[in-house]
């Protein structure tokens, strides 16, 4: 008789990240969709270190709800559930799926040893290697975390789920730069997307065109490439330049643009800095922008291109592979360093453009990627390995 919860899934990430109040970012999104998908066949991991839970079968549904629905008074429920349930464990788990989508704890020096020990089957979700490929632009020590991350993943995996083809050749790279072989059994899966939000047809967008910028503000979303640009249009068009609205929290490494935005008053009215903000409310802007902006120097995937497109929005974004490999030739690509084009597109975009026009014709014929699919992908793949 086939086990009732043949998977373990890591939600320790969840639990970090709700306890830190902080909105979900793109990964958050797909530790959340894992979980709303296997939840109810799964037993619930925390781990700390070298200290790793596994919870029984009820102390794993309760928790699952509190991550999954719980939006209010997130810490004390989070201390009360942890008090009364942390002791109900799930003795057995030899044999089962282990579930990592997050990056989590993969640099613990104890988890391959815990996976050999408990005889569980490892598979990894592998957002991106960025912090091996473009260290100058992630935090201090990252990088070498970031390694023994991957080492541990490549040494330890069952399987590994890529989220692009660009994503897994990194990943082969690197295996091949550490002389460890890819594990056997490799998935590529583009991610999907919540299904398109109901825009917050109550907020106010600006009166004058408009760009939105979505994500994080960290240096390699080069929002110091905008900032510049917004500058000279302030000063060259005065009340005539068009709006920037910087939708996402302050990150790290981000000393030059946080001085810009707190110090040049000059771009007052003119770039707005929303660090909060629900997805309606973003949906209801980013579908009366002229057009997203995405100058990134490096990306694991980019959800907020497949967001505008999916509302009819333009995209201007930097020519990486992983977006054609899920936008196609939709988007206008550009260097991420040619301040220029990209002064000049904003300025084409900020008014009528043929390609414009030709991005808002193709839009509606544009198919995103969707969690079904991926999904449908992923069972399949885990049956062959069960």
């Amino acid at each position: 008789m086939p086990q009732q919860r043949p998977f373990l899934i890591d939600v320790s990430r969840l639990i970090w990240r709700a306890w830190s109040l902080r909105l979900p970012t793109g990964i958050d999104r797909v530790c959340l969709a894992y979980l709303s998908h296997y939840g109810a066949r799964s037993h619930a991991v925390i781990q700390k270190r070298s200290l790793r839970i596994v919870l029984n079968a009820k102390a794993s549904d309760a928790l699952f709800q509190l991550l999954l629905h719980g939006r209010t008074h997130v810490r004390s429920n989070l201390t009360a559930f942890l008090a009364q349930n942390g002791w109900q464990r799930e003795r057995d788990v030899r044999g089962k799926l282990y579930l990592n989508v997050g990056h989590t704890g993969l640099d613990a020096r104890s988890l391959p040893n815990w996976l050999k020990r408990t005889k569980l089957r490892s598979i990894y979700l592998v957002h991106d290697l960025i912090p091996i490929t473009h260290p100058h632009y992630c935090r201090a020590g990252e990088a070498d975390r970031h390694v023994r991350r991957m080492r541990h993943l490549l040494e330890s995996a069952d399987g590994v789920i890529a989220n692009s083809q660009d994503t897994l050749d990194q990943l082969a790279l690197f295996a091949s730069s550490q002389k460890i072989p890819l594990p056997k059994h490799k998935l590529v899966a583009l991610l999907g997307t919540k299904e398109p939000q109901i825009a917050d047809t109550s907020i106010v967008r600006p009166s004058r065109p408009y760009f939105v910028v979505i994500g994080t503000i960290e240096a390699r979303k080069n929002h110091l490439l905008l900032l510049k640009i917004w500058q000279r249009l302030v000063r060259d068009l005065g009340e005539k330049a068009p709006m920037l609205m910087l939708i996402g929290q302050r990150g790290w490494e981000i000393d030059d643009v946080a001085q810009i935005l707190d110090e040049d008053h000059s771009l007052q009215g003119h770039v707005v800095e929303l660090g909060r903000c629900s997805d309606a409310q973003m949906i209801g802007l980013v579908g009366g922008a002229r057009a997203l902006l995405m100058p990134s120097f490096a990306e694991g995937f980019g959800i907020p291109v497949i967001e505008a497109l999916q509302s009819g929005t333009p995209v201007i974004a930097s020519n990486l592979d992983v977006f054609r490999e899920f936008a196609g030739d939709i988007p206008l690509y550009l260097r991420p360093d040619d301040a220029e084009a990209w002064m000049d597109a904003i300025l084409s975009y900020s008014e009528g453009s043929e390609d414009r026009q030709r991005q808002v014709e193709l839009i509606p014929n544009y198919a995103a990627p969707n969690w079904e699919d991926h999904f449908r992908h992923v069972d399949s793949w885990l049956e062959s390995i069960s």
